[in-house]
């Protein structure tokens, strides 16, 4: 509209603008076309690593990677890849990517990790917390209880410490301890990659 009084009628933009109530600045304004890719990119890394992360905490992970994204920008990507959606009664997992069974060629280079269960005689269940190393199938510790939390997992692991220090690699499902804030904050601290399964393929932690 504009364009047509300055071109038809002779006005200059300014009184254009004046007489159809508009901003000059809105009629200036060029859309800018910049794409999301980076942005997507870093929060689907982020929430592989950080699956219980909501959006302020993953928000702070991006800052803390060195991007200057606003949280406006953050939060339109974050809700077009649907990460804000929960499903009521259902633990939200994320789609995994898919990792073949490596072979270890070295001690300390991947231990997989994983529960298993059982009744006492009274029928009271027990659970127990096994560790091995995939390089010689050593077994690094079991420890029994009746209840095994995210941080009783912690304490194993860094009481695995003192006799074998950490692994490079940690091969987990998708437990709720093993899923933790918790573990995920203990392994980036000592540098331990967490190397999950996919949702449903039990067959990709068939060393433990």
């Amino acid at each position: 509209m504009v364009d047509y009084l300055v071109s038809t009628h002779g006005l200059s933009y300014r009184r254009s603008c004046h007489a159809l109530k508009l901003s000059r600045s809105v009629y200036r304004y060029q859309p800018v076309d910049k794409k999301d890719e980076d942005v997507i990119e870093t929060l689907l890394k982020l929430t592989e690593r950080y699956p219980r992360y909501g959006f302020k905490k993953l928000f702070i992970k991006v800052r803390q990677m060195g991007h200057g994204w606003n949280h406006k920008k953050v939060y339109r990507v974050y809700c077009m890849l649907g990460l804000n959606i929960l499903r009521k009664g259902k633990r939200r997992i994320p789609s995994r990517e898919q990792h073949s069974l490596t072979v270890s060629f070295f001690l300390n280079q991947t231990w997989s990790a994983d529960f298993m269960s059982d009744a006492l005689v009274c029928g009271r269940r027990f659970r127990t917390f096994n560790i091995i190393d995939d390089f010689n199938r050593e077994v690094l510790g079991i420890e029994i209880d009746l209840s095994l939390p995210a941080g009783r997992v912690i304490q194993i692991l860094n009481n695995m410490r003192m006799m074998r220090g950490y692994p490079s690699r940690l091969r987990l499902d998708n437990g709720p301890e093993l899923v933790s804030l918790a573990l995920a904050d203990w392994a980036e601290k000592h540098e331990v990659t967490l190397e999950f399964i996919q949702p449903g393929k039990p067959t990709q932690t068939s060393y433990i």
